[in-house]
Protein backbone atom coordinates (compact mmCIF):
# COMPACT_ATOMS: atom_id res chain seq x y z
CA UNK A 1 0.00 0.00 0.00
CA UNK A 2 1.25 3.47 -1.00
CA UNK A 3 0.34 6.97 -0.31
CA UNK A 4 -1.50 8.81 -3.91
CA UNK A 5 -3.26 11.61 -4.65
CA UNK A 6 -6.72 10.05 -2.59
CA UNK A 7 -4.73 8.75 0.42
CA UNK A 8 -2.42 9.84 2.83
CA UNK A 9 -0.76 7.99 5.86
CA UNK A 10 -0.18 9.75 9.09
CA UNK A 11 2.53 7.76 11.83
CA UNK A 12 1.25 10.13 14.47
CA UNK A 13 -1.12 12.41 15.40
CA UNK A 14 -0.06 15.94 14.00
CA UNK A 15 -1.96 19.40 12.59
CA UNK A 16 -0.25 19.23 9.23
CA UNK A 17 -3.27 16.69 8.64
CA UNK A 18 -5.72 19.72 8.49
CA UNK A 19 -4.22 20.72 4.97
CA UNK A 20 -5.05 17.52 3.61
CA UNK A 21 -8.59 18.21 5.07
CA UNK A 22 -9.62 21.24 3.14
CA UNK A 23 -7.64 19.42 0.41
CA UNK A 24 -10.11 16.68 0.08
CA UNK A 25 -13.18 18.73 0.53
CA UNK A 26 -12.07 21.18 -2.27
CA UNK A 27 -11.36 18.61 -4.91
CA UNK A 28 -12.33 15.21 -4.07
CA UNK A 29 -13.44 12.67 -1.13
CA UNK A 30 -10.23 11.45 -0.08
CA UNK A 31 -8.65 9.04 3.31
CA UNK A 32 -6.36 9.55 5.72
CA UNK A 33 -5.50 6.75 8.04
CA UNK A 34 -3.30 7.55 10.98
CA UNK A 35 -1.19 5.03 12.99
CA UNK A 36 0.52 3.79 9.04
CA UNK A 37 4.15 5.10 8.29
CA UNK A 38 5.19 6.76 5.41
CA UNK A 39 5.61 3.31 3.69
CA UNK A 40 2.84 1.73 4.34
CA UNK A 41 3.73 -0.57 7.33
CA UNK A 42 0.97 -0.57 10.24
CA UNK A 43 2.71 1.02 13.42
CA UNK A 44 -0.48 1.68 15.33
CA UNK A 45 -1.50 4.21 17.44
CA UNK A 46 -1.53 4.23 21.15
CA UNK A 47 -5.25 5.19 22.27
CA UNK A 48 -7.48 5.02 18.94
CA UNK A 49 -10.21 6.39 20.60
CA UNK A 50 -8.87 9.53 21.94
CA UNK A 51 -7.48 10.10 18.08
CA UNK A 52 -10.79 9.85 17.14
CA UNK A 53 -12.10 12.54 19.35
CA UNK A 54 -8.79 14.77 18.89
CA UNK A 55 -9.46 14.60 15.17
CA UNK A 56 -13.21 14.95 15.30
CA UNK A 57 -12.40 18.33 17.32
CA UNK A 58 -9.68 19.48 15.18
CA UNK A 59 -11.71 19.65 12.20
CA UNK A 60 -14.82 21.14 14.17
CA UNK A 61 -12.50 23.88 15.00
CA UNK A 62 -9.80 24.29 12.12
CA UNK A 63 -12.11 23.95 9.07
CA UNK A 64 -14.32 26.48 8.07
CA UNK A 65 -16.74 25.76 6.80
CA UNK A 66 -16.45 22.47 7.91
CA UNK A 67 -17.03 19.22 5.77
CA UNK A 68 -18.37 15.84 5.87
CA UNK A 69 -16.38 13.30 6.95
CA UNK A 70 -16.47 9.88 8.97
CA UNK A 71 -13.76 8.28 11.57
CA UNK A 72 -13.60 4.31 11.52
CA UNK A 73 -11.04 2.32 13.76
CA UNK A 74 -9.05 -0.53 12.62
CA UNK A 75 -8.75 -2.86 15.70
CA UNK A 76 -6.27 -5.43 14.47
CA UNK A 77 -4.07 -2.63 13.17
CA UNK A 78 -4.80 -0.07 15.87
CA UNK A 79 -5.28 2.39 13.19
CA UNK A 80 -7.77 5.14 12.46
CA UNK A 81 -9.15 5.91 8.72
CA UNK A 82 -10.58 9.45 8.18
CA UNK A 83 -13.00 9.73 5.49
CA UNK A 84 -13.39 13.20 3.65
CA UNK A 85 -15.76 14.35 1.54
CA UNK A 86 -15.82 16.61 -0.60
CA UNK A 87 -18.27 19.09 -0.39
CA UNK A 88 -20.35 21.79 -2.32
CA UNK A 89 -19.68 24.71 -0.02
CA UNK A 90 -16.16 25.61 -1.27
CA UNK A 91 -13.58 26.84 -0.85
CA UNK A 92 -13.09 24.43 2.57
CA UNK A 93 -10.27 26.54 4.48
CA UNK A 94 -7.78 25.70 6.82
CA UNK A 95 -6.34 28.94 8.91
CA UNK A 96 -7.41 31.18 6.00
CA UNK A 97 -6.02 29.24 3.18
CA UNK A 98 -7.46 26.36 0.79
CA UNK A 99 -5.48 23.39 -0.35
CA UNK A 100 -4.98 20.72 -3.06
CA UNK A 101 -3.62 17.49 -3.25
CA UNK A 102 -0.26 17.78 -6.05
CA UNK A 103 0.29 13.45 -6.48
CA UNK A 104 1.32 12.41 -2.78
CA UNK A 105 1.67 15.88 -1.30
CA UNK A 106 -1.12 19.02 -0.13
CA UNK A 107 -0.26 22.30 -1.42
CA UNK A 108 -1.97 26.06 -0.68
CA UNK A 109 -3.89 26.80 -4.05
CA UNK A 110 -2.83 29.72 -6.25
CA UNK A 111 -4.94 32.57 -6.11
CA UNK A 112 -6.50 31.47 -9.66
CA UNK A 113 -7.00 28.25 -8.02
CA UNK A 114 -9.13 30.10 -4.86
CA UNK A 115 -10.93 32.25 -7.02
CA UNK A 116 -12.32 29.28 -9.15
CA UNK A 117 -13.12 27.13 -5.76
CA UNK A 118 -15.38 30.18 -4.62
CA UNK A 119 -17.29 29.94 -8.12
CA UNK A 120 -17.87 26.81 -7.33
CA UNK A 121 -19.19 27.54 -3.95
CA UNK A 122 -21.32 30.20 -5.00
CA UNK A 123 -22.41 27.69 -7.93
CA UNK A 124 -21.49 30.27 -10.53
CA UNK A 125 -19.75 29.32 -13.77
CA UNK A 126 -16.78 31.94 -15.21
CA UNK A 127 -18.86 32.35 -18.67
CA UNK A 128 -21.88 33.81 -15.93
CA UNK A 129 -19.61 36.58 -14.56
CA UNK A 130 -20.39 40.13 -15.95
CA UNK A 131 -18.22 41.00 -18.76
CA UNK A 132 -15.65 43.79 -18.49
CA UNK A 133 -16.91 44.92 -22.10
CA UNK A 134 -20.97 45.83 -22.47
CA UNK A 135 -20.33 47.31 -25.66
CA UNK A 136 -20.72 44.40 -27.75
CA UNK A 137 -21.67 43.40 -31.19
CA UNK A 138 -23.17 39.72 -32.20
CA UNK A 139 -22.98 39.81 -36.34
CA UNK A 140 -21.56 36.63 -36.70
CA UNK A 141 -23.89 34.93 -33.70
CA UNK A 142 -26.99 36.78 -34.88
CA UNK A 143 -25.93 35.10 -39.05
CA UNK A 144 -25.84 31.44 -37.06
CA UNK A 145 -28.56 31.40 -35.26
CA UNK A 146 -30.96 32.86 -38.25
CA UNK A 147 -29.68 30.49 -40.43
CA UNK A 148 -29.73 27.21 -38.48
CA UNK A 149 -32.71 28.03 -35.53
CA UNK A 150 -34.53 30.91 -37.58
CA UNK A 151 -34.25 33.07 -34.29
CA UNK A 152 -34.04 37.15 -35.71
CA UNK A 153 -33.50 39.75 -34.45
CA UNK A 154 -31.18 38.73 -31.62
CA UNK A 155 -33.46 41.33 -29.30
CA UNK A 156 -33.01 41.78 -25.46
CA UNK A 157 -35.22 39.05 -24.78
CA UNK A 158 -33.33 36.54 -26.88
CA UNK A 159 -30.36 37.81 -25.43
CA UNK A 160 -31.89 37.26 -21.75
CA UNK A 161 -33.49 33.88 -22.99
CA UNK A 162 -29.70 32.66 -23.84
CA UNK A 163 -28.99 33.79 -20.60
CA UNK A 164 -26.03 36.24 -22.66
CA UNK A 165 -27.70 39.02 -20.69
CA UNK A 166 -28.86 39.61 -16.93
CA UNK A 167 -32.29 40.68 -16.63
CA UNK A 168 -31.10 43.91 -15.43
CA UNK A 169 -29.44 43.81 -18.89
CA UNK A 170 -25.75 43.35 -18.33
CA UNK A 171 -23.83 41.26 -20.63
CA UNK A 172 -21.68 37.94 -19.44
CA UNK A 173 -18.48 36.61 -19.96
CA UNK A 174 -20.43 33.69 -22.37
CA UNK A 175 -22.07 36.73 -24.57
CA UNK A 176 -18.23 38.28 -24.33
CA UNK A 177 -16.89 35.13 -25.83
CA UNK A 178 -19.58 35.12 -28.84
CA UNK A 179 -19.47 38.52 -29.55
CA UNK A 180 -17.51 39.90 -32.67
CA UNK A 181 -14.49 41.83 -30.82
CA UNK A 182 -13.24 40.58 -27.38
CA UNK A 183 -10.65 40.65 -25.13
CA UNK A 184 -10.17 36.85 -24.82
CA UNK A 185 -7.29 34.45 -26.11
CA UNK A 186 -7.95 32.64 -28.86
CA UNK A 187 -6.48 29.75 -31.16
CA UNK A 188 -2.84 29.22 -32.40
CA UNK A 189 -2.45 26.73 -35.49
CA UNK A 190 0.96 26.19 -36.67
CA UNK A 191 1.91 24.13 -39.74
CA UNK A 192 4.78 22.51 -39.14
CA UNK A 193 7.16 20.83 -41.79
CA UNK A 194 10.08 17.77 -41.18
CA UNK A 195 10.20 18.94 -37.20
CA UNK A 196 8.76 21.44 -34.53
CA UNK A 197 11.86 23.71 -35.32
CA UNK A 198 10.39 24.31 -39.11
CA UNK A 199 6.67 26.13 -39.36
CA UNK A 200 5.25 26.37 -42.84
CA UNK A 201 2.39 28.54 -41.82
CA UNK A 202 1.07 30.71 -38.69
CA UNK A 203 -2.46 31.52 -38.21
CA UNK A 204 -3.65 33.34 -35.29
CA UNK A 205 -7.25 33.67 -34.86
CA UNK A 206 -7.94 36.11 -31.79
CA UNK A 207 -10.15 38.84 -29.80
CA UNK A 208 -12.67 37.87 -32.21
CA UNK A 209 -16.22 35.41 -31.92
CA UNK A 210 -15.60 32.05 -30.19
CA UNK A 211 -18.28 31.02 -33.28
CA UNK A 212 -15.87 32.74 -36.01
CA UNK A 213 -12.60 31.13 -34.67
CA UNK A 214 -14.08 27.43 -35.17
CA UNK A 215 -15.05 28.75 -38.72
CA UNK A 216 -12.00 29.90 -39.66
CA UNK A 217 -9.64 27.16 -38.10
CA UNK A 218 -12.30 24.65 -39.78
CA UNK A 219 -10.92 26.47 -43.14
CA UNK A 220 -7.08 25.85 -42.27
CA UNK A 221 -8.03 22.16 -41.73
CA UNK A 222 -9.38 21.71 -45.16
CA UNK A 223 -6.63 23.62 -47.23
CA UNK A 224 -3.99 21.39 -45.09
CA UNK A 225 -5.77 17.79 -44.93
CA UNK A 226 -8.86 18.14 -47.42
CA UNK A 227 -8.24 16.21 -50.88
CA UNK A 228 -10.47 15.28 -53.78
CA UNK A 229 -10.16 11.70 -55.15
CA UNK A 230 -11.22 10.54 -58.71
CA UNK A 231 -13.18 7.20 -58.97
CA UNK A 232 -14.49 6.55 -61.81
CA UNK A 233 -16.25 9.61 -62.88
CA UNK A 234 -16.81 11.23 -60.16
CA UNK A 235 -14.31 13.26 -57.67
CA UNK A 236 -14.94 12.64 -54.01
CA UNK A 237 -13.97 14.60 -51.39
CA UNK A 238 -11.79 13.32 -48.27
CA UNK A 239 -9.42 14.53 -45.67
CA UNK A 240 -6.55 12.87 -44.34
CA UNK A 241 -8.16 13.30 -40.72
CA UNK A 242 -11.71 12.55 -40.07
CA UNK A 243 -13.26 15.88 -40.29
CA UNK A 244 -16.46 15.32 -37.89
CA UNK A 245 -13.40 14.29 -35.36
CA UNK A 246 -11.65 17.68 -35.70
CA UNK A 247 -14.69 19.83 -35.42
CA UNK A 248 -15.71 18.09 -32.36
CA UNK A 249 -12.29 18.06 -30.62
CA UNK A 250 -12.20 22.33 -31.74
CA UNK A 251 -15.53 22.77 -30.33
CA UNK A 252 -14.80 21.14 -27.35
CA UNK A 253 -11.64 22.62 -26.82
CA UNK A 254 -13.70 26.24 -27.00
CA UNK A 255 -16.62 25.16 -25.03
CA UNK A 256 -14.78 23.24 -22.11
CA UNK A 257 -11.35 25.07 -21.53
CA UNK A 258 -10.56 27.29 -18.59
CA UNK A 259 -11.14 31.15 -19.92
CA UNK A 260 -9.32 32.46 -17.42
CA UNK A 261 -6.09 31.97 -18.12
CA UNK A 262 -4.59 34.24 -20.56
CA UNK A 263 -3.41 31.55 -23.29
CA UNK A 264 -3.99 30.20 -26.88
CA UNK A 265 -5.70 26.95 -27.39
CA UNK A 266 -3.08 25.06 -29.58
CA UNK A 267 -3.30 23.11 -32.79
CA UNK A 268 -0.38 22.04 -34.24
CA UNK A 269 -0.51 20.67 -37.55
CA UNK A 270 1.85 17.84 -38.80
CA UNK A 271 2.21 15.50 -41.98
CA UNK A 272 1.54 12.60 -39.70
CA UNK A 273 -1.20 14.27 -37.04
CA UNK A 274 -3.19 17.31 -35.72
CA UNK A 275 -2.56 17.66 -31.43
CA UNK A 276 -5.36 20.40 -30.39
CA UNK A 277 -4.51 21.45 -26.67
CA UNK A 278 -6.79 23.43 -24.59
CA UNK A 279 -5.90 25.47 -21.42
CA UNK A 280 -6.92 24.33 -18.23
CA UNK A 281 -7.10 20.11 -17.17
CA UNK A 282 -10.13 18.30 -16.48
CA UNK A 283 -13.41 19.86 -14.32
CA UNK A 284 -13.46 19.06 -10.57
CA UNK A 285 -15.32 15.88 -10.34
CA UNK A 286 -14.49 13.91 -13.36
CA UNK A 287 -12.29 11.26 -14.02
CA UNK A 288 -9.66 10.67 -16.85
CA UNK A 289 -11.62 7.48 -16.71
CA UNK A 290 -15.13 9.08 -17.19
CA UNK A 291 -13.55 11.44 -19.62
CA UNK A 292 -12.42 8.94 -22.16
CA UNK A 293 -15.56 6.86 -21.61
CA UNK A 294 -17.58 9.95 -22.13
CA UNK A 295 -19.27 9.68 -18.50
CA UNK A 296 -21.44 12.64 -16.90
CA UNK A 297 -20.74 15.76 -18.61
CA UNK A 298 -20.21 18.24 -16.69
CA UNK A 299 -20.04 21.81 -18.59
CA UNK A 300 -17.02 24.62 -17.19
CA UNK A 301 -18.82 27.08 -19.40
CA UNK A 302 -22.34 26.29 -19.17
CA UNK A 303 -23.99 29.04 -21.29
CA UNK A 304 -21.04 28.90 -23.90
CA UNK A 305 -22.34 25.14 -24.45
CA UNK A 306 -25.74 25.50 -24.32
CA UNK A 307 -25.42 27.63 -27.61
CA UNK A 308 -22.85 25.65 -29.13
CA UNK A 309 -25.66 23.26 -28.20
CA UNK A 310 -28.36 24.91 -29.90
CA UNK A 311 -26.37 25.48 -32.98
CA UNK A 312 -25.13 21.81 -33.71
CA UNK A 313 -21.93 22.33 -32.54
CA UNK A 314 -21.97 20.00 -29.71
CA UNK A 315 -23.87 17.59 -28.16
CA UNK A 316 -25.34 18.39 -24.71
CA UNK A 317 -24.77 15.04 -22.82
CA UNK A 318 -20.76 14.48 -22.70
CA UNK A 319 -20.31 12.32 -26.11
CA UNK A 320 -17.28 14.37 -27.37
CA UNK A 321 -14.96 11.70 -26.96
CA UNK A 322 -17.05 8.97 -28.29
CA UNK A 323 -18.16 10.54 -31.44
CA UNK A 324 -14.16 11.51 -31.91
CA UNK A 325 -13.31 7.66 -31.48
CA UNK A 326 -16.51 6.48 -33.08
CA UNK A 327 -14.57 8.79 -36.08
CA UNK A 328 -11.57 6.27 -36.59
CA UNK A 329 -13.65 2.95 -35.66
CA UNK A 330 -12.88 1.20 -38.88
CA UNK A 331 -9.36 2.88 -39.06
CA UNK A 332 -6.10 1.29 -38.62
CA UNK A 333 -5.03 4.00 -36.40
CA UNK A 334 -6.79 5.52 -33.09
CA UNK A 335 -6.67 9.12 -31.55
CA UNK A 336 -5.05 9.45 -27.84
CA UNK A 337 -5.59 11.79 -25.34
CA UNK A 338 -3.01 13.40 -22.83
CA UNK A 339 -4.56 14.91 -19.84
CA UNK A 340 -2.41 17.26 -17.67
CA UNK A 341 -3.29 19.00 -14.89
CA UNK A 342 -3.23 22.46 -16.88
CA UNK A 343 -4.19 21.28 -20.15
CA UNK A 344 -6.00 18.71 -22.38
CA UNK A 345 -4.19 17.21 -25.61
CA UNK A 346 -6.08 15.64 -28.09
CA UNK A 347 -3.64 13.91 -31.19
CA UNK A 348 -5.99 12.84 -34.17
CA UNK A 349 -3.69 10.55 -36.60
CA UNK A 350 -4.00 10.65 -40.34
CA UNK A 351 -5.81 7.82 -41.49
CA UNK A 352 -4.26 7.53 -45.12
CA UNK A 353 -0.94 6.63 -45.11
CA UNK A 354 1.92 6.91 -47.48
CA UNK A 355 3.54 4.01 -48.76
CA UNK A 356 2.18 1.44 -47.43
CA UNK A 357 1.60 -1.99 -49.15
CA UNK A 358 -1.59 -3.70 -48.94
CA UNK A 359 -0.29 -6.48 -46.89
CA UNK A 360 1.18 -3.62 -43.97
CA UNK A 361 -2.59 -2.30 -44.02
CA UNK A 362 -3.56 -5.44 -43.15
CA UNK A 363 -1.13 -6.00 -40.01
CA UNK A 364 -1.92 -2.27 -38.98
CA UNK A 365 -5.91 -3.32 -38.97
CA UNK A 366 -5.03 -5.83 -36.91
CA UNK A 367 -2.93 -3.87 -34.17
CA UNK A 368 -4.99 -1.21 -34.53
CA UNK A 369 -6.60 -1.68 -30.81
CA UNK A 370 -2.92 -1.31 -29.03
CA UNK A 371 -3.03 -4.94 -28.17
CA UNK A 372 0.19 -6.67 -28.83
CA UNK A 373 0.80 -9.83 -31.05
CA UNK A 374 3.05 -12.62 -31.96
CA UNK A 375 4.06 -13.38 -35.10
CA UNK A 376 2.00 -16.08 -35.24
CA UNK A 377 -1.17 -14.66 -34.18
CA UNK A 378 -0.64 -11.83 -36.73
CA UNK A 379 0.01 -14.30 -39.18
CA UNK A 380 -3.60 -16.19 -38.40
CA UNK A 381 -5.46 -13.08 -38.52
CA UNK A 382 -3.94 -11.70 -41.74
CA UNK A 383 -3.94 -15.55 -43.44
CA UNK A 384 -0.01 -13.97 -44.63
CA UNK A 385 2.36 -16.77 -44.66
CA UNK A 386 4.93 -16.85 -41.60
CA UNK A 387 7.78 -15.85 -44.01
CA UNK A 388 5.60 -13.09 -45.47
CA UNK A 389 4.29 -11.76 -42.31
CA UNK A 390 8.15 -11.83 -41.32
CA UNK A 391 9.46 -9.98 -43.96
CA UNK A 392 6.30 -7.04 -43.39
CA UNK A 393 6.49 -6.41 -39.96
CA UNK A 394 10.16 -5.95 -40.47
CA UNK A 395 9.33 -3.29 -43.66
CA UNK A 396 6.90 -1.68 -40.72
CA UNK A 397 9.48 -1.51 -38.13
CA UNK A 398 11.65 0.09 -40.05
CA UNK A 399 9.40 3.14 -40.65
CA UNK A 400 8.51 3.30 -37.26
CA UNK A 401 4.19 2.27 -37.78
CA UNK A 402 5.28 -1.13 -35.55
CA UNK A 403 7.47 -1.59 -32.69
CA UNK A 404 9.12 -5.06 -31.43
CA UNK A 405 8.88 -5.97 -28.03
CA UNK A 406 10.66 -8.85 -25.98
CA UNK A 407 13.06 -10.93 -27.43
CA UNK A 408 13.32 -14.56 -28.25
CA UNK A 409 9.90 -16.97 -28.35
CA UNK A 410 8.29 -13.87 -26.24
CA UNK A 411 8.74 -10.97 -29.07
CA UNK A 412 5.42 -9.49 -29.33
CA UNK A 413 4.34 -6.44 -32.19
CA UNK A 414 1.99 -3.27 -31.37
CA UNK A 415 1.23 -0.38 -33.02
CA UNK A 416 2.95 2.69 -32.80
Amino acid sequence: MRETTTLEFKQQLSKSYLKTVSAYANYGTGKIIFGIADDGTPVGLTDPQDTCLRVEHAINDSIDPVPRFELSIEEDTRTVTLTVHEGPDKPYLFSGRAYRRADTSTVEVSRLEYGRLVLTGEHVSFDALVAKEQDLAFGHLEKELASKLGLKPLDQNSLISLELMTPSGEYCNAAALLADSNHFPGIDIARFGESINIINARHTFEHMSVLEQMQRTLEVFDTYYAYEEIVGFERIAKTLVPREAFREAIANALVHRCWDVRANIKVGMFADRIEITSPGGLPAGITEELYLAGGPSVARNPILANVFFRLGHIERFGTGIPRILDEYAHETVSPSFALRDSSITVMLPVTVLENVTLDEEAILAVLAKGSALTRSQISEKTQLSKSKAIRTLNALVEKGLVTKVGEGRSVRYERN
